[in-house]
């Protein structure tokens, strides 16, 4: 059996590189990637450090690129990629143009697609944008759908798609899990990650934030850094914030806060660098799908920098909070957290619903016939949250 993965960023890299890993292993898979090139440092970063070495690049990322042009790039890559792979099946992950343009671009050639991470709405195809609508056009041509959780499964038989639906876990918690355990036994690799960061060790309480989703261009960003600014001149935290490259996210950004005190801005971190500034963080204020997975399963509590999430059992579980872009209320939600260490214990306490470490496992199974469990947070040592069990019984179908 001859599989194709195809990605392209950073966060689908990490997602992605636990399940290409046990596919490289599996007997009987010939198991080839393509990458797309977007970011290319980024997605470099995570590809050395998982030891994954592309059998195709695109190289698709030019300057200032709009979401139509990439898209064109894309499928006219990726066509000749599948013309000269001949793959018994492609798996794309997640939301991105990447996953949507592989999708399509292997249902026009009658090859089967496996959908990593199906099955995630908000019902609202603007929030977020266009990410909402990738996701649904992926799960429409896909006939593997690996759902991370039972309520995404559930969504997916709502819609009364032709893929069989199958629930996995998360591959992120994959990828977190080998990356805290390489951390966990190597003190010299923490000490040089921890001397990168570009502030002293003073005791101040870390708030890690990352932003970078495209609704929030414009004057969503200048809420965003005017709460950040006003958070820093309390000088009661370190506000780390690694800004991403895309010029709508950094360009504001660096205005806004490139000379704040007690705000650190820094390049983009490897993973490495980032799973143990997590570590480290008291809290963390985020856009990002894969953090509110992330973060949680280190303990730690999450703000969401959005009006509504694809990952509604984290707001069920208690691991995360909506805060939106509104600068007061993220003020707000920040100060109440650090200002209250016992509710930042209680998040820790919280059992994340997002997986075990064994999603790769459960997929390849899957894609080789083999039997398995699915992956039932119920499961899961300390799941005693009453929110999320009764949200798991108005849900279960």
């Amino acid at each position: 059996m001859r599989i194709l993965s195809i990605f392209g960023t950073r966060p689908e890299a990490i997602k992605m590189a636990p399940l290409v890993r046990r596919l490289e292993a599996e007997p009987g898979v010939q198991s080839v990637v393509c990458v797309t090139g977007q970011h290319q440092t980024m997605l470099r970063q995570v590809l050395d450090l998982f030891g994954i070495v592309p059998d195709h690049d695109l190289e698709a990322m030019t300057a200032d690129q709009t979401l139509n042009g990439l898209a064109a790039r894309l499928f006219a890559g990726l066509d000749g990629v599948l013309a000269a792979v001949a793959p018994d099946r492609v798996l794309v992950h997640g939301d991105t143009t990447t996953s949507a343009a592989g999708a399509l671009a292997a249902f026009h050639r009658r090859i089967p697609v496996g959908h990593v991470e199906a099955g995630l709405r908000t019902g609202n195809l603007h929030e977020p944008w266009p990410e909402e609508m990738n996701r649904r056009v992926v799960d429409v041509v896909s006939d593997l759908l690996f759902a991370p959780t039972a309520s995404a499964a559930a969504n997916l038989r709502a819609e009364a798609l032709g893929g069989r639906a199958i629930v996995t876990g998360n591959t992120v918690i994959d990828a977190l899990r080998l990356m805290c355990a390489q951390l966990d036994g190597d003190a010299a690799l923490r000490a040089r990650l921890d001397a990168q960061l570009p502030f002293p060790d003073d005791g101040k309480p870390i708030v890690l934030v990352t932003g970078h989703r495209r609704e929030s261009f414009g004057a969503g960003f200048a809420h965003i850094c005017a709460a950040l600014a006003a958070l820093a001149q309390t000088g009661r935290m370190r506000i780390v914030y690694p800004v991403h490259l895309n010029p709508n996210v950094r360009g504001p950004v660096l205005a806004a806060l490139g000379n704040v005190p007690h705000v650190h801005l820094t390049e983009p971190l490897e993973y490495a660098g980032f799973v143990r500034l997590m570590q480290r963080a008291a809290l963390v204020l985020t856009d990002s799908g894969g953090v509110q997975e992330e973060a949680p399963s280190l303990g730690k509590p999450v703000l969401v920098m959005r009006d509504v999430t694809e990952r509604p059992e984290a707001l069920a579980a208690g691991t995360v909070r909506l805060v939106g872009t509104d600068r007061e209320a993220i003020v707000a939600a920040v100060m109440a957290l650090v200002d209250d260490e016992d509710e930042r214990r209680a998040f820790a306490r919280r059992v994340n619903p997002y997986g075990d470490g064994r999603a790769s496992e459960r997929i390849v199974a899957a894609l080789t016939g083999r039997p398995f469990e699915p992956f039932a947070s119920e499961a899961l040592p300390g799941y005693r949250h009453p929110a999320l069990r009764a949200w798991r019984k108005a849900t279960a179908g």
